[in-house]
């Protein structure tokens, strides 16, 4: 078995070593671009590793792999775009180094080259590859529409919330997994499994991202603190807060939610103060716990081998345990 890092090297040598010889140049040099911003390589990394459960020969699938990466980086481009996002992992995002046709016309792209490496795949398990992606791809773009209707509603409950980020994030986590453990030859319960968990440690993971942003470690979460905050981003901390909060406190919050000009650490320190009063911190805590023990569960149940499952468990939980 591979460390995560050897992995993740396998996947931007492939990368780094892809050509874009066709032209015109500007239609192709934002894909190179936006590929080359770098990032954990999750997806990729979690494909290889479901194929290695069962099988050796992980560079045969590679190109597989480099296309689901693909359509990653393509649904960020469009994210980017919609949400008018300046600057991806420290670099300017593509809209903003080109414009934003440019960056419509390279994300197509992307999406061509993410099918084309998928259909490098062996013939015998195409369709299913195809089945489970194509799924995926729809799925994500029904999470994105989800998001998108929420900005506009005061309403949004947790179950919502809950699965809109079960779309727009966990789902290209299970298919990854799925896509590995596909071409390795597992079982349909295996397959099955590895799905589920992906979805699991997917919504986890994106719970814990939503707590970080209040209660992380600027340095350690590698983002400043508040963003979401300041935005009113519906999130797992301000839908539950909102729904909770009665009497002065809800007025409170809403005054802040509806402010358009404040002060940006008096905002963060209002509201985070809020989020203590409602126990918010505890409640999300718990959720996150909760499908942390959901993943654990279905990967206890997996038939692979444990030494070679266990290689998996130990990424997955490195990603969840960042500092709280």
């Amino acid at each position: 078995m591979f460390t995560p890092i050897q992995y993740q090297n396998l996947v931007n040598d492939y990368l780094a070593n892809m050509p874009y010889d066709r032209e015109p140049a500007r239609l192709y040099v934002p894909v190179k671009y936006e590929l080359s911003l770098g990032g954990k390589r999750i997806r990729p990394v979690l494909m290889l590793m479901a194929y290695h459960l069962l099988k050796d020969d992980v560079k045969s699938i590679l190109p597989v792999a480099i296309g689901l990466e693909t359509y990653h980086n393509y649904t960020l481009v469009h994210d980017d775009i919609m949400d008018h996002a300046e600057m991806r992992r420290g670099k300017p995002t593509v809209h903003c180094k080109w414009d934003e046709t440019t960056a419509l016309l390279a994300s197509e792209v992307m999406v061509l080259h993410s099918y084309q490496g998928v259909m490098q795949a062996k013939s015998e398990c195409l369709k299913a590859l195809l089945d489970v992606f194509s799924e995926t791809a729809l799925e994500i773009s029904e999470g994105q529409q989800y998001d998108i209707e929420f900005e506009n509603r005061q309403d949004v409950t947790e179950e919502e919330y809950i699965e809109m980020i079960r779309l727009k994030t966990s789902v290209l986590l299970a298919c990854a997994l799925k896509m590995g453990a596909i071409q390795g030859g597992a079982s349909e319960k295996d397959c099955e499994l590895l799905y589920k968990f992906g979805e699991k440690f997917g919504l986890a993971f994106q719970l814990q991202d939503d707590y970080l942003d209040v209660y992380g470690n600027a340095q350690t979460f590698g983002k400043n603190i508040g963003g979401d905050i300041l935005c009113n981003k519906k999130t797992y901390m301000l839908i539950n807060a909102t729904n909770l909060a009665t009497g002065k406190t809800a007025e409170y919050l809403t005054k802040w939610i509806e402010s358009k000009d404040f002060v940006p650490e008096e905002k963060v320190a209002a509201v985070t103060a809020i989020y203590n009063e409602l126990g918010i911190k505890e409640l999300c805590q718990k959720k996150i716990q909760s499908f942390y023990d959901e993943a654990y569960s279905l990967w206890q149940q997996m038939s692979f081998p444990i030494e070679r499952k266990q290689v998996l468990w130990d990424y997955v939980t490195s990603m969840l345990n960042r500092t709280f």
